[in-house]
C-alpha cells in the first residue's frame, strides 16, 4: 500500500430545507384558503345588506302610512307582494283564503299543523282594518310583528 493512501471522510446529510419560504403547492393552497375566505365572507356580507335593505322597506313602507288604519292596509299591501313569491295567485285570495294562506306558509310550521296566528289573533285585522276608522295601535303593532316575520321569511332575508 504505500504512501498514496487516500483519506475518506465520513459522508454528512444535506441540511434539512428551510421552512422558509415554502414551497410552491403550500401558496397555492393559501390562495385557495384565502380565496374561500374572502367569498364566505362577501356572501355573508351581502346576506345581511338585502336583510337590512328589506326590513327598512318593511318599516319605511309603514311608518309612511299616518293611521293605524293606513298602516294595516300597507301591511297588506306588502304581504300581498311578498306573497307572489310563494304563489303567483295569492295575492288575489281574499278574506278566510288569504288568512288560511297566510298560517300555511308559517316558517315556524314543521309540515304537521299550521299555525294560527292570523286566521285567529290579530292578523284577522288584515280583512277590515284598512277600512276602519278606529283601529287600536297596540293591535296594529302586534299584527305588524307577524307580518314582518311574514314578509321577511318570504323575501328571503331570514
Amino acid at each position: 500500500m504505500g504512501g498514496n493512501a487516500l483519506v475518506l471522510r465520513d459522508i454528512h446529510s444535506l441540511p434539512a430545507p428551510p421552512w422558509w419560504p415554502p414551497a410552491p403547492g403550500w401558496w397555492l393552497l393559501a390562495a385557495v384558503v384565502l380565496a374561500l375566505i374572502g367569498v364566505v365572507a362577501w356572501v355573508r356580507q351581502r346576506r345581511r345588506r338585502q336583510r337590512l335593505a328589506i326590513t327598512e322597506l318593511f318599516d319605511r313602507s309603514v311608518d309612511a302610512a299616518g293611521s293605524p288604519a293606513a298602516q294595516v292596509a300597507a301591511i297588506s299591501e306588502l304581504l300581498r307582494r311578498a306573497a307572489r313569491r310563494r304563489d303567483a295567485a295569492a295575492d288575489r285570495l281574499q278574506g278566510d283564503a288569504w288568512l288560511a294562506f297566510l298560517d300555511a306558509q308559517s316558517p315556524s310550521r314543521r309540515g304537521s299543523t299550521a299555525s294560527d296566528e292570523f286566521s285567529r289573533g290579530h292578523g284577522r285585522l288584515l280583512l277590515d282594518g284598512g277600512y276602519r276608522r278606529d283601529v287600536a295601535a297596540a293591535d296594529v303593532q302586534a299584527l305588524r310583528t307577524m307580518a314582518r316575520a311574514r314578509f321577511l321569511h318570504w323575501m328571503g332575508a331570514e
